[in-house]
């Protein structure tokens, strides 16, 4: 069996990956939002769901809230209420994309009256991340256009930019905004943020509090996505992953389900680069459980993510500097292959064992009887979550 080294284990021992609050909440397709039994009924149970994830995994310690589904009349009681089930409330994520007057645009609106209107909803979201205690303001633009012609591209970057400051200059000391970026959809002709470059050249205009965040389903097919984290971490600009896997689109699938080749050689430039266990980027996961059970769906993500973490700190460094600076070529691909094909899940398991936590959490949870009951508790739930 591979052993894993005492380093390896202390940096696997620091990962902390975010869980998103609506990827326990109902979801669905265009065509349809599927009804789950269970389904979270309020934020303190899609806290509580989880929770379960943490327990099992010691992977997941903080959740993520959507404004306004997860709005609250107390953010005391949803912290303290985290704080009781052994997580924290984390990122706070805005939402300009499920009301009628954000049909042409929000933050790059030619309409004075509803770009204030999204202005201020950021500021909401502000203020709940000073009840809460979060960090990060994570910012996804639905905003676009469809046809040629229809808008000035660059009077909708320059409005956005403006509106930017405005959000940017309201965050406290500790805060920070992250803008997220998506090649498309739900805008087809053109996207206002639809790479990374222009996330990137927007938040370096606002300042050291403003940092990109890279979805690993956001991107043109063919993308090198190892690349643009290697160099946004060369920038210092790499504020957040958000973790979830396609074959086509924006499909939001477990991550590492798709090509788990890919997200291992992702998070070989993430050691690489030096974000691994870095306060200044956090992992998370966003995603759609559109037909299986939610908490598993996203048990099976955090421990892909710690399995492919843990092959690409297997990765012989030195070895690979030599073969790299001696035009190795197939010595090198032979080092990072020998990492990716090598069976960690054994060891792995061993060691959560030696943790006192269960050798496959994923059995574990399906053996504790919790589903059972939120299935039985939970009538009528239909919390939201994505395309819901």
């Amino acid at each position: 069996m591979t052993t894993l080294s005492s380093d390896i284990l202390t940096e696997l021992e620091g990962q902390a990956i975010e869980l998103p609050s609506w990827a326990f909440g109902n979801s669905g397709t265009r065509f349809r939002v599927f009804a789950t039994e269970g389904t979270p009924r309020d934020p303190f149970e899609k806290i509580a769901d989880a929770a379960q994830v943490h327990a099992h995994t010691a992977l997941a310690p903080s959740v993520a809230l959507h404004i306004p589904w997860d709005k609250v009349d107390d953010y005391d009681a949803l912290r303290a209420h985290a704080e009781d089930l052994g997580v924290q409330l984390g990122t706070v994520n805005s939402n300009t994309f499920q009301d009628e007057d954000y049909k042409f645009g929000a933050l790059t609106h030619h309409d004075e009256r509803i770009r204030r209107k999204a202005i201020d909803h950021h500021f909401e979201c502000i203020d709940v991340m000073h009840a809460t205690g979060s960090r990060d303001l994570k910012i996804w633009l639905a905003e676009g256009s469809n046809y040629p012609g229809q808008n000035d591209m660059r009077g909708r970057q320059d409005r956005l930019q403006d509106s930017l400051q405005q959000i940017y200059a309201r965050l406290g000391d500790e805060q920070r905004l992250v803008l997220e970026y998506k090649f498309f959809e739900p805008s087809f002709y053109h996207t206002d943020v639809p790479d990374w470059g222009t996330s990137y050249a927007q938040v370096a205009a606002l300042g050291d509090k403003a940092m990109v965040c890279l979805d690993t389903g956001h991107h043109a097919p063919g993308t090198n996505i190892e690349f643009i984290v290697m160099q946004l971490l060369r920038l210092g600009k790499l504020g957040s992953f958000d973790f979830n896997s396609r074959f086509y689109a924006d499909d939001d699938l477990i991550v590492g389900s798709a090509d788990p080749f890919q997200l291992f050689r992702i998070l070989v430039e993430v050691v690489r680069g030096g974000g691994l266990n870095n306060p200044d980027v956090a992992f998370m996961l966003d995603q759609c459980h559109n037909i299986e059970d939610k908490i598993p769906g996203q048990i099976r993500s955090v421990l892909n993510v710690q399995e492919m973490t843990a092959r690409a700190l297997l990765v012989d460094r030195d070895a690979l500097a030599a073969a790299q600076q001696s035009n190795d070529v197939l010595g090198a691909n032979g080092i990072l292959m020998d990492a990716f094909y090598t069976d960690v899940r054994p060891a792995l398991a061993e060691w959560r064992e030696s943790r006192g936590l269960p050798a496959d959490p994923f059995a574990a949870y399906l053996a504790s009887g919790y589903q059972q009951s939120i299935a039985a508790d939970r009538i009528g739930g239909t919390q939201a979550g994505w395309g819901a």
